[in-house]
């Protein structure tokens, strides 16, 4: 298992409902240990929502870009940490102890989070919360895959993805239910604590991984745990499995070398490794580069850069794109095993190329034929709350409302409509308050458009591209390409790189915006979806219904898109 999972099919979803109506414990185990999944979801949606109002509190926060992208991001660098942390405690400690761990840093990040005083407390706990997270997010699946019938594993570790998907939603809603209770995003934050406490309280009453037991020779511990999980006449056979994979495991690690230095220069300085190593990566760092986190960490300030301006409609409006994100990954369930990994992230790829250029084009619209400035307005709420750079600016007739927001400035828009000229003012807290308390509609992040509307339709359908494809299809992949031996060595290096290109995305969003537009930013992620697409084209092997040898035959020989190979082909080689 290490490393990733065989995707389950429609039979082994079939059998798993059997199986676990048979054996409540099985489900247990799963759905305990697949909190940490939620948890991961839940983290990754709450922050786009949260952010709207800690901007309101924080006046440094809504004023300077890089603290709002550092305050997104400090969990994925916590995260990136935590995977690290998590993979040793996995190995020295065991699965269980490794979740218990991550549920105790997650709540105490949760609780600074919901307590802080200053921005730079919130990156505090944003840090302790992404530990908490990297050390769940690769041990959940394993401690699943390693305590679940082999025969409904794929079934229920896709458990622990959906609850991914599902803990996205379950944020929105979350942000949505305390968009009127004083204390706003700090509720919004510190809610994450309740799943990481239940889960704490669930997994104390669950056992240890019975590999991982029979590793450490506990094999008795190990037996009486599989004879919860497998029917009488299925243990000793069991037994015999796990002795057997264990073993092999041991010989693997004999010939690669134990320590992870060892194990990485083993990958990169064998040739069909090494290919492997390009596809995953590639496959990995072109999911972040198409610009995914972009909309789950800033959904709602996308939604205001798109016209809308009032929080809790932003927060409405996106609540649909996580919708339509775990419905996605039901559909790439059903999917992937008959269309094929492969072909899947080529389709998606076209899908979310297609929907980033037009989206790029609506925003450059928008920011065309955005209200313009009227003096009148301006003057309106006194000549101390006119934005000075458009007081004193020597093109002030030309200027619109995109104009205002470039030079770090409000529009309050026009009392009569949004589309008709409205004042550029100052942006602080008593202003804001002047220009709603005349009703009108204050804007900070975006301007009045008719093209809002349609904006927010392109991201839902950017979702329903990128989520069947190149949401799961990269991490299905990565579970197959590797050798065995290999296989956690390469698992790992792809998923570092996937914690990093998010990382990048997630820290230069906002200061892409500001020196690109909206317009120039969503076109430089068609751009990097392009040349993902290219690289999955030239790079990426079909996995679907191959043996892991017929895999390493296929790297071992080169692998070649079918228009570029000769007349010989590989015999079972599937191109598309």
């Amino acid at each position: 298992m290490e490393g990733g999972h065989s995707k389950a099919d429609k039979t082994e979803f079939t059998e798993c409902w059997r199986t676990t109506w048979k054996t409540p414990y099985i489900m247990r185990l799963a759905l305990s240990a697949g909190i940490g999944g939620l948890l991961f979801g839940y983290d990754t949606g709450v922050i786009s929502g949260a952010l709207l109002y800690i901007r309101e509190d924080f006046q440094q926060v809504d004023k300077k870009t890089w603290l709002q992208e550092t305050i997104v991001s400090m969990a994925v660098a916590g995260a990136i940490i935590g995977a690290g942390v998590g993979g040793w405690m996995n190995d020295r400690f065991g699965r269980k102890m490794s979740i218990l761990s991550a549920d105790v840093v997650f709540f105490i990040g949760a609780i600074v989070m919901a307590i802080a005083p200053a921005p730079w407390v919130i990156i505090v706990g944003r840090i302790l919360v992404g530990l908490g997270v990297g050390m769940a997010s690769m041990t959940a699946p394993l401690y699943i895959s390693e305590a679940s019938p082999a025969r409904i594993r794929g079934a229920l570790v896709s458990t622990n993805g959906f609850l991914i998907t599902g803990g996205q939603f379950l944020s929105y809603l979350i942000n949505l239910a305390f968009v009127h209770v004083k204390g706003t995003w700090r509720w919004m934050l510190g809610v994450a604590g309740l799943p990481a406490l239940i889960q704490f309280v669930l997994m104390i009453f669950l056992p240890e991984s019975p590999r991982w037991l029979y590793r450490k020779d506990r094999k008795e511990e190990a037996r009486a745990i599989l004879e919860k999980i497998y029917p009488p006449h299925e243990v000793e056979e069991e037994m015999r499995a796990l002795e057997e994979s264990v073993e092999a495991e041991k010989a693997d690690e004999s010939a690669v070398g134990e320590s992870m230095v060892a194990k990485v220069k083993g990958a990169f300085s064998n040739p069909m490794v090494r290919r492997a190593l390009y596809a995953g990566i590639a496959v990995q760092v072109a999911q972040q580069f198409v610009g995914i986190n972009t909309v789950m960490y800033y959904s709602p300030t996308i939604v205001q850069f798109a016209g809308f301006a009032s929080n809790k409609t932003a927060l409405a409006l996106s609540l649909i794109t996580s919708g339509l994100n775990a419905i996605g990954s039901i559909v790439s369930m059903c999917f992937v095993d008959r269309f094929g990994r492969r072909r899947l992230m080529i389709i998606s790829m076209f899908g979310i190329i297609t929907c980033l250029v037009v989206l790029s084009g609506v925003f450059w619209q928008a920011s065309e034929h955005a209200p313009k400035i009227s003096n009148v307005e301006s003057l309106h709420f006194g000549g101390n709350s006119t934005c000075s750079a458009y007081a004193t600016a020597v093109d002030a007739s030309s200027w619109n409302c995109m104009s205002c927001l470039e030079a770090k400035c409000s529009f309050c828009a026009n009392g009569a409509s949004e589309y008709q000229p409205g004042a550029c003012l100052a942006s602080s807290k008593d202003i804001r308050s002047m220009c709603r308390g005349e009703h009108r509609t204050y804007f900070e992040n975006g301007c009045p458009s008719k093209f809002g509307f349609l904006a927010v339709v392109l991201l839902g359908l950017y979702i329903v591209s990128y989520s069947p494809g190149m949401g799961t299809a990269p991490w299905i992949v990565n579970s197959e390409i590797y050798p065995l031996r290999y296989r956690g060595t390469g698992g790992g290096i792809a998923a570092v790189s996937n914690w990093c290109s998010n990382l990048i995305v997630s820290e230069t969003f906002l200061t892409l915006t500001e020196a690109l537009g909206s317009a120039g930013t969503f076109l430089l992620f068609a751009g990097f979806s392009l040349l993902g697409l290219i690289a999955i084209y030239f790079l990426v092997p079909e996995t679907k219904g191959l043996q892991i040898e017929e895999v390493e035959k296929v790297l071992q020989e080169g692998y070649k898109p079918k228009l570029f190979r000769g007349k010989k082909n590989a015999k079972g080689v599937n191109a598309a």
